[in-house]
């Protein structure tokens, strides 16, 4: 005698996964059945609905969905009923209840909502790792990917600033200037809309630097912070600013980072010529 085959069908106006992951986390009690899952996203009109319908007729399935839409939600039910099929609606009953409780304060239902949250949740988590892999230069193989790149010498904001852009889902590559050092030709290679130059105040860059070095125990009379050697680095950035006039430069001498931040998202998304809140 062979195993029966089930089938549920999956119907969403959205992405269907708030359905799957409740029909398996049910499914969890009958892990011995042979259960087929059909998942069938985007549905929003009746005529999208009724081959489903047939469908779920002709395998002898039945029917879980989320649907924001009432009149859809009544249809799914009515035409499931008529056809014999057994149709469990996930949401309805939740949404109604809401109704009641909040005095169906919705005035217009949209499909999809949570998907659209979801969406930029990813795209943070997936802005945060490129940002930090691509953190001081530590990679250049998907510069190409980065919205935006920073370059800057040592101490000039680059890596805050990288990583707050970042949980706004923007992708920030970071790339030191090194004195005497070219820079990496993958640089050349990338679009240089999104190329953005930092430089800081000698006087306060000498402050952080010296501070920094106290703090990790470091003698703070070192090379890194002499103010002769704060000046080369400072006016070799500038030289390689006027080689590349193309880039903005931005001073970060006392400024707030939200400020700095949202400034150059606003100059790079004019220069690559997209919506300002399409960054953000």
């Amino acid at each position: 005698m062979g195993i029966n085959r089930y089938t549920i069908f999956i119907i969403s106006d959205g992405t269907g996964e708030t359905a799957s992951q409740m029909v398996r986390a049910g499914l969890v009690q009958y892990s011995k059945q042979d259960i087929n899952i059909v998942k069938c996203k985007n549905v929003r009109t009746e005529t999208q609905v009724e081959p489903l319908i047939d469908d779920v007729v002709s395998k002898k399935g039945i029917i879980v969905y989320t649907v924001v839409s009432k009149v859809l939600r009544n249809y799914i039910a009515d035409l499931a009923k008529q056809k014999n099929i057994l149709a469990i609606d996930l949401l309805g009953p939740l949404l109604t209840n809401f109704d009641a409780y909040l005095g169906n304060s919705v005035v217009a239902p949209q499909a999809g909502l949570l998907h659209t949250v979801d969406e930029k949740y990813f795209k943070r988590i997936e802005a945060i790792e490129y940002t930090v892999k691509h953190d001081d230069g530590k990679a250049f193989s998907a510069l190409n990917e980065a919205d935006i790149i920073l370059v800057g010498i040592s101490r000039t904001s680059k890596t805050p600033l990288s990583i707050f852009l970042s949980y706004k889902g923007i992708k920030v590559a970071n790339i030191p200037l090194v004195l005497n050092s070219p820079l990496p030709e993958q640089l050349s290679l990338v679009d240089q809309r999104k190329v953005v130059g930092l430089i800081i105040d000698a006087d306060t860059l000498l402050r952080i630097r010296r501070k920094r070095l106290e703090k990790f125990g470091q003698d703070p009379g070192s090379e890194y912070a002499s103010r002769e050697h704060v000046f080369k680095e400072i006016e070799y950035a500038n030289e390689l600013f006027r080689q590349n006039r193309r880039w903005p430069v931005f001073n970060v001498t006392d400024r707030a980072l939200e400020e700095t931040a949202a400034e150059i998202v606003r100059i790079v998304a004019t220069r690559m010529d997209i919506p300002f809140d399409y960054m953000l």
